[in-house]
Order: C-alpha cells, then structure tokens, then sequence
C-alpha cells in the first residue's frame, strides 16, 4: 500500500467518522466523503461517478456483474459467454448460474492467450446476454483487444463486462470509447487497502443484487460502507490517474530488462504469454528440467517473491488452467515462473534476480530427476 493512502485512512480510521446512512453532522460529512471518492475513482476510467457501486474486492464485483446481469435478464436469454483463462472468481459463479440453467460458452485463446473477436461473434446465440474477459491476465500478462471484442458486440444487445484488475492505470481504457458495459477494480492492485473493490455498471445497464439488506450503493450492495478503505481507494485512483503514465513506462523498461536477462542468463528458458502486448509489469516463463515450486522456494530464501502455476503450488493440485489453454506442454506448465514489478521495484531489484535466478537454476536442475531424464 502507498503509505500516502495509508495516511489518509488513519485520519477515518482514529477520527470521528459517522455512518454514511446517518442523518446527523457526521452522517453527511461520510456521505461526501463517499461521494467524492466515487467522483475520483470513475475519473480514472472515464465513467460517471453514479456508476461506481463499491464492493469488498474484485471477487465480489465480478459476482455482482455476473449474477447480476444474468439473473435480471433470465427472462430474455440464458447464456454467457468467458474466456478459458479467467480468474476463478469469473469462472465460477458462470459455472454455478449453469445449475439454474444457464448456459456458458468458454472461448478458446491462442498460443499467447488472446480471444479472436472473430470466434467470439462465432459463439454468440440469439440468447445471449452477458460476454464476461478480463482485459488483462495474472498469469501470462497477455493484453485482450477488448475495443475489437466490444466491437463485435456492438447492436446485439450483449453486455460487456470486463475484469479490469491489474489493467486498470496501467493499460489505456475508456468505458464510452471502448464499449465496455461492466469493469472491475480492485483497491489493492493500485497500491489501496485490500478488501475494497468496485463495480462499474454504465447508464441503463440493470443489476439483480447479490447483498440484501439496508439498500446501500444504490440499492445495488447493502452493507455500512467501508469508508477508511474507500477513501484510500479514492486516493490510490487518484495517484495512479495522474502518475500512471511515468510509472507504466518506468516500469516497462525494467520489464524489458528482466525478460531479456532471463531469456539470456538461463538457459532453457521461454516467455510466456506475448513479448509486446502485455502488461508493462508483468514477466512470466517456463524453465525447462525444474519445478516451479522448487524455484519459488529458492528465490524466496533470497528475498525475491515470485509464483508459479504448478500443480503442486495449487490448492487442486491442478496445473494451471491457464497456462494449459495457453497449449503449453504439462512438463512446461511444471516449470513455470512468474514475476511482478511495482511502485518501488527497481533496477537493483531486476539485477538481484538475475544473479539468483540463474544460480537456483543450475542448482536444482543438478539434482533433478527431470534434467537427468532429458539428459
């Protein structure tokens, strides 16, 4: 968390700070605190501040935008359409809508994780009502075309709702210019608390709740706002709105720094995902004759903290889903490595990686079963 954000939470969370439903002094000056904070978060993605709906996350928000939609159109179409490398929290309540009828299409994507707008217009049906893409992935960085996705939607009455966690300030949106009915933002992924999320739902687009109870954010999310952590959210939208630019191309320099190092330094090494149309802090690779939970392991006793998509680093003891609709090879997927830089990252940082990395490599390809077989 920016420790800006943090000190404007510290004055909500040790101060006087009413309950924004209140009627009383304290009730309004809460109310135009929240108001004002939902002013800046829709500046950042070109919406209208009453579209902001705050959530506890982007797991709620993708619940709220998918059930929402689906549950308040049933009557006019049944089907959805995702991608097969969504977040979980898009995968599953379209997996659970399906035990009330509903059908989902899940669009294959291409070697470095891009849906065809082509095959989406493919997979629409006279009843579809929702098409749901996150615009970014964790895994293997790979930027949608969500304009050309939006473009293929447009006049055939199916929304458009879009995870936009770990795009949002770093990848140029526009809700009007891009044709996106629903976003998702996540607190925390601008550097804000945790726990804080919101929906964006643009005019005339009608939500089922998925919260009941005092009829809060418009009736759309009951609950007593968390309002420390919207004000932070506020701030983190904010800062990433008018510091987004530098940092993205910061950011993306080291990036490039660390992609080409890897690729260099360790041989046996492949990126994932696309090499340009990416997310400006993301890397990701497979690392042949190792497991990426060994090497997770490794870095972290170094300081470095990455992840991996290995089975054994998952609570399923699955691969991931991602890098398999990716068309990666199991033995690939085993190995595979991901790294993220942020606010504070720095070059000193990526040159630390670069001589661990390498090192934890040959180490553990020394005593691995999986070098010796291909050996």
């Amino acid at each position: 968390m920016d420790p800006r954000v943090l000190a404007v939470m510290a004055t909500y969370l040790e101060g006087w700070v009413g309950n924004p439903s209140a009627l009383h002094s304290l009730g309004e000056e809460a109310r135009e605190s929240l108001e004002g904070t939902r002013a800046k978060v829709a500046r950042l993605i070109g919406g209208r501040a009453e579209g902001v709906i705050f959530t506890s996350g982007a797991t709620e928000a993708n619940n709220l935008a998918i059930k929402g939609v689906a549950l308040r159109a049933a009557e006019r179409g049944r089907h959805l359409v995702t991608s097969a490398i969504e977040h979980i929290s898009v995968l599953t309540p379209c997996r659970d809508l399906t035990k009330a009828g509903f059908g989902v299409s899940h669009l294959p994507v291409d070697r470095e994780g891009r849906v065809n707008p082509e095959q989406l217009v493919r997979t629409l049906r006279p009843d579809t009502v929702l098409v749901s893409l996150g615009c970014a992935n964790a895994e293997a960085g790979t930027v949608q075309p969500i304009r050309e996705l939006a473009r293929v939607l447009r006049g055939r009455g199916v929304l458009l709702h879009v995870d936009g966690v770990g795009a949002v300030g770093r990848v140029p949106l526009h809700l009007e210019d891009d044709g996106i009915d629903l976003l998702t933002l996540s607190a925390n992924d601008l550097y804000g608390p945790p726990g804080v999320g919101a929906l964006y739902a643009a005019p005339g687009v009608k939500l089922l709740p998925q919260l009941l109870g005092g009829g809060q954010e418009h009736g759309l999310r009951s609950g007593t706002e968390n309002l420390a952590g919207i004000a932070g959210f506020g701030l983190a939208a904010e800062l990433m709105r008018r510091e987004g630019s530098a940092e993205v191309r910061r950011l993306g320099a080291l990036r490039e720094a660390l992609i080409e190092g890897v690729l260099a330094r360790c041989e046996g090494t492949a990126l994932t995902g696309p090499r340009t149309e990416r997310l400006p802090h993301h890397a990701s690779f497979t690392v042949q004759a190792v497991k990426g939970e060994s090497l997770v392991m490794a870095l972290d006793l170094a300081g470095i903290a990455a992840s991996t998509g290995s089975a054994c680093a998952s609570l399923t003891q699955e691969p991931s889903h991602v890098l398999r609709a990716l068309g990666l090879d199991p033995r690939a997927v085993e190995g595979s490595l991901c790294f993220t830089l942020g606010r504070w990252s720095t070059r000193e940082d990526v040159e630390g990686l670069l001589r661990e990395l390498p090192q934890a490599v040959e180490r553990l390809r020394a005593i691995s079963p999986l070098a010796r077989a291909r050996g």
